[in-house]
């Protein structure tokens, strides 16, 4: 399976830009290079999110996309005037759209899946799913409901008034807003999460010694009884040579006085017990 994912990510990053921009979109261009960078991610497909103007008719020469006409889309806000210039070329049943941002992923293992998964929501895009094909793909979905979706026109007509045109551009333009925000929140929670994740697996476990080192507390303060008993012998071992000196000088009195005399020599040498 590891083989088979390094195979399909190469073969995915190689391939053509099919999709009708033929680019990834300027907005999201930093989340993908993110994404593709990792040895545990691939993207598949992706979108930051537009306003599309598409008109419902099935016989037209125009580049089709669903069986649909596009008369105007754009991947940042919009104006009253470019849906009123795509209404006008209108002969079918016109529909305002806000899609935000989509994007597909590819994992490497259900853990990488999960972790994706849990960015994604706690971003804000609360539609998110996990999928697994037969095959052993694990793709994550990342996308969000706040969309919007207007019949403008039936059959080339307008249904509506100038006004609601332009209070409808003002409420799109709000939906872009806060869809860029939640792309961004979802790159700074995705690059936190991937660098604990490295940490996580750079991290070397502490070994048994060192941690029963640490738990331990510093010599001094672990047996204070054994100090009190060194602290003993100290003073012991002090009055000790203060008698001795004594001695000495006493015995050499004794010696010096009559060195054949056994008795007064055993005196000296009882300041020694």
């Amino acid at each position: 399976m590891e083989n088979a994912f390094s195979q399909w990510k190469k073969q995915c990053l190689n391939k053509l830009d099919l999709s009708k921009k033929g680019s990834v979109d300027v907005d999201i261009a930093h989340v993908v290079s993110l994404l593709n960078g990792c040895d545990s991610y691939f993207t598949t497909s992706s979108c930051s999110g537009r306003i599309i103007l598409i008109d419902g008719v099935r016989e037209r020469t125009e580049v089709q996309k669903q069986n649909c006409v596009w008369l105007f889309v754009s991947h940042q806000k919009c104006n009253s005037d470019d849906l009123m210039s795509g209404l006008a070329r209108s002969s079918g049943d016109a529909v305002l759209k806000f899609e935000p941002f989509v994007l597909h992923v590819q994992c490497r293992r259900l853990e990488d899946a999960q972790l994706m998964h849990s960015v994604a929501v706690n971003s804000g895009f609360r539609n998110s799913g996990l999928t697994v094909s037969k095959a052993g793909k694990i793709i994550t979905a990342v996308r969000s409901t706040h969309g919007l979706e207007v019949p403008l026109s039936r059959q080339g007509r307008l249904l509506v008034e100038q006004d609601y045109i332009h209070f409808l551009v003002q409420v799109a333009n709000q939906k872009m807003e806060e869809n860029l925000r939640r792309i961004q929140r979802f790159h700074q929670n995705l690059q936190s999460a991937l660098s604990a994740e490295q940490l996580q697996k750079l991290q070397i476990p502490d070994t048994p010694n060192s941690q029963e080192r640490q738990n331990q507390a510093p010599p001094h303060r672990l047996d204070t009884g054994k100090g009190e008993e060194e602290e003993k012998e100290r003073n012991k071992t002090s009055v000790y040579k203060r008698r001795r000196k004594r001695g000495q000088q006493h015995r050499t009195d004794c010696c010096d006085g009559d060195a054949d005399s056994p008795t007064e020599l055993e005196d000296c040498l009882d300041l020694f017990t």
